[in-house]
């Protein structure tokens, strides 16, 4: 039998990653965020090893890796 896990609401995902409800809708709207369940035009819902998997995905192990990722032409640059 599969696993099943509880679905959280926008508020309970936004706790879990320590951030505001409003910047999960932006992620969300963006396409930066986690992934999500649509379960209606006004009813979003979060898996939460969907929230892991995406912590998972945006750990980094230095600022320089950050940098190659996300801004490509920043992370060789010297501080002048």
């Amino acid at each position: 039998m599969q696993d099943v896990h509880p679905l959280l609401s926008e508020t309970m995902a936004a706790k879990f990653l320590d951030v505001s409800p409003r910047t999960l809708r932006k992620w969300r709207t963006d396409g930066d965020g986690p992934a999500f369940v649509r379960i209606s035009v006004r009813c979003i819902r979060y898996r939460p090893e969907d929230l892991s998997k995406w912590l998972d995905s945006k750990t980094c192990v230095s600022t320089a890796q950050y940098l190659a990722v996300n801004r490509p032409g920043i992370a060789g640059d010297s501080i002048r």
